[in-house]
């Protein structure tokens, strides 16, 4: 079946805005639609922000949370960036649960040198993935956030509870790690 394409959507949106307006009515099959459409670039994100040992988890918490929250959903930006939105929120109160702020930022440079040292194996520095995995969790975070999502520092901030400078200085210490555990190979 082919939906109609009004003038001011694209079949896609149309189709996703359909399914919102389903599954915030309770439609199990709606929901299960807006699940497959979005869950690996949900993973992703989370794996990337947290560890591939939680990212699982994380993750289903996420499209729990989506269920419970989908009625607060207003449709003034697309499903997909609310639920981002939403992932990052869910992650980082994930975070909080585990460790105090004081844990999981990176407040010397003596944590991040640490980081540094080569892995055993050479295939394992070239793993861009992995090298993130072991960063600190805050200088991970503003890594992932920043030069993969592209947010800004003022955004990272509001997000983190930090300071724009905070943020600065944890994607430049995260840089410099990575590059001390990528550099020769």
């Amino acid at each position: 079946m082919v939906l109609p394409t009004p003038v001011s959507g694209t079949p896609t949106l149309d189709l996703e805005r359909h399914l919102v307006r389903r599954a915030a009515a309770g439609d199990d099959a709606a929901f299960e639609g807006l699940y497959r459409r979005h869950v690996a670039r949900i993973h992703s994100l989370v794996r990337r922000m947290t560890d591939q040992g939680t990212a699982d988890e994380v993750t289903q918490d996420v499209f729990v949370r989506a269920w419970s929250k989908l009625g607060s959903f207003r449709g003034e930006s697309a499903f997909g960036t609310w639920l981002y939105r939403l992932a990052v929120n869910v992650v980082l109160t994930h975070r909080r649960k585990q460790k105090s702020e004081r844990d999981w930022l990176a407040g010397d440079d003596a944590m991040l040198a640490t980081v540094g040292s080569r892995p055993n194996s050479p295939i394992a520095a070239m793993d861009l993935e992995q090298a993130i995995g072991r960063l600190p969790e805050g200088a991970r975070q503003v890594f992932v956030l920043h030069d993969i999502e592209g947010w800004t520092h003022e955004e990272i901030a509001d997000q983190l509870g930090l300071v724009a400078g905070t943020s600065k200085s944890q994607l430049s210490r995260a840089r410099a790690a990575l590059r001390r555990m990528l550099d020769g190979y």
